[in-house]
C-alpha cells in the first residue's frame, strides 16, 4: 500500500513540475512576441522628435492579465514625458495588438521606465572614467 501512495505522490509532483515548466515557457514566448509587436507599433505610429525610444523587455504576469512594457529613452530628460504619452495612448497600442495577435487573453499593457539601462549607462561612464585615468598615469 505504501508503494502505491508513494508512486501517486511522485506522479503528482512530476505533473505539477511539468505544468510549471510549460507555463514558464508560454509566458516567455508571450513576452517575446509582445515585445516584438509593441516595438513595431511604436515605431510606426508614435513620433518622438529628438528622442530615441527602445522597448527593452516585456514582463507579463503569470495569469496574462497585465504586462509591464519596459522602455528606455535617450535623452533621459524626456523619459517621464514619453512614458506619460505612451500610457495615455495605450488604448491605441492595445487595439492594434488585439487585431494582430491571435491570442487570448491579451494582457493589459502598462508602460514603465527601465531603470536598469540608466544604471548600465552609469556603470559605462565610470568604467570609461577609470580607463581614461589609467591612460593619464602612463
Amino acid at each position: 500500500m505504501k508503494k502505491v501512495i508513494f508512486s501517486q505522490h511522485i506522479l503528482k509532483n512530476a505533473k505539477r513540475e511539468y505544468c510549471r515548466f510549460y507555463m514558464t515557457e508560454r509566458i516567455n514566448k508571450v513576452n517575446s512576441l509582445l515585445e516584438k509587436e509593441i516595438s513595431t507599433i511604436l515605431l510606426r505610429d508614435f513620433d518622438f522628435p529628438g528622442s530615441l525610444l527602445t522597448v527593452t523587455h516585456v514582463s507579463a504576469s503569470a495569469n496574462l492579465i497585465e504586462a509591464k512594457v519596459y522602455v528606455s529613452v535617450i535623452p533621459e530628460e524626456n523619459m517621464e514625458k514619453i512614458v506619460a504619452v505612451l500610457n495615455k495612448g495605450v488604448y491605441t497600442v492595445q487595439q492594434k495588438i488585439n487585431k494582430r495577435l491571435n491570442m487570448r487573453p491579451i494582457p493589459k499593457l502598462i508602460f514603465v521606465k527601465d531603470k536598469e539601462t540608466i544604471k548600465a549607462g552609469r556603470v559605462e561612464e565610470l568604467l570609461e572614467k577609470i580607463k581614461n585615468q589609467g591612460e593619464i598615469e602612463k
